[in-house]
């Protein structure tokens, strides 16, 4: 029987709704020889809702199993077990890209953020180098998420995935940029570069917004006159996002493969 209906739980049901289309950008089936109980579209979408959720895969099975409503807008006629929503993911990696479509916009805001690995060991994560100078720390890095997003109508236009901390070098922001038809990039002092600049103004034919590292309020030149920083103000919606992302699923990832990670990390965005 379903639980007791109110607005939260009527917003999971119109969540759904919203993860099957968004699932529909991706292949219904893998192969035409599929036993077809359950589509990738379905699959994808309680994968989607799982993180929504905050549950691992054997906690949607079960709260799928107590919600008739949810099964009911999925089209399932039965749960799927957990495993089959793990191969999905197993098997989704390299197809998972299919859901940006978007490769034009006016204006454009860059910036990163870092998630924790679940698998990261508590123990390790609190020692205290203080009371032990001479042991050397075994946490694990931090995944970073770069993401390009639509400052009008924010949305996400390209991301990229890196285990490495540390500024992004001009080569790591070249390929999150290059396919990119837009007027303005907006980007903090971490990406001011002249290779970034150059190829910004030259190559997408648009105004880099980026401040300078060594001087307040000067944003560069281009064609000898100064760029304006008036509408770098817009980066602050691409932090908006990660806040949102980080309040609704949390910073920490739950999968244990890197190849499974980066589909969470991608599924995170998408999921608001």
């Amino acid at each position: 029987m379903s639980p007791l209906r109110n607005k939260e739980y009527e917003d999971y049901l119109r969540f759904i709704d919203e993860a099957l289309e968004t699932a529909k950008s991706i292949p219904r089936y893998f192969s035409k020889f599929s036993n077809k109980i359950y589509c990738n579209h379905q699959k994808f979408a309680i994968y989607i809702l799982m993180q929504k959720l905050k549950l691992t895969t054997r906690g949607v099975v079960s709260w799928l199993r107590s919600n008739s409503d949810a099964r009911l807008i999925l089209g399932l006629y039965r749960v799927p077990v957990h495993t089959t929503i793990i191969r999905l993911v197993n098997r989704i990696k390299k197809q998972v890209h299919l859901v940006l479509g978007i490769r034009q916009a006016h204006t454009v805001a860059i910036d990163a953020t870092g998630f924790e690995l679940e698998s990261k060991s508590s123990y390790y994560r609190n020692i205290n180098k203080h009371l032990f100078p001479e042991y050397k720390r075994k946490t694990k890095k931090y995944i970073k998420l770069s993401l390009v997003l639509d400052t009008d109508k924010q949305l996400i236009l390209k991301y990229k995935i890196n285990k490495k901390a540390g500024r992004d070098n001009f080569m790591y922001v070249k390929d999150l940029i290059k396919d990119l038809k837009i007027k303005y990039l907006i980007g903090d002092k971490g990406y001011d570069s002249k290779y970034t600049r150059g190829f910004t103004i030259r190559k997408l034919k648009a105004i880099p917004v980026i401040p300078s590292a060594y001087h307040n309020n000067f944003y560069g030149y281009m064609h000898n006159k100064k760029i304006s920083g008036a509408n770098y103000h817009q980066r602050s919606k691409v932090e908006t996002v990660f806040s949102v992302i980080k309040r609704k699923y949390g910073s920490v990832l739950r999968n244990r493969s890197y190849a499974t990670q980066q589909v969470e990390l991608i599924i995170k965005p998408y999921s608001i």
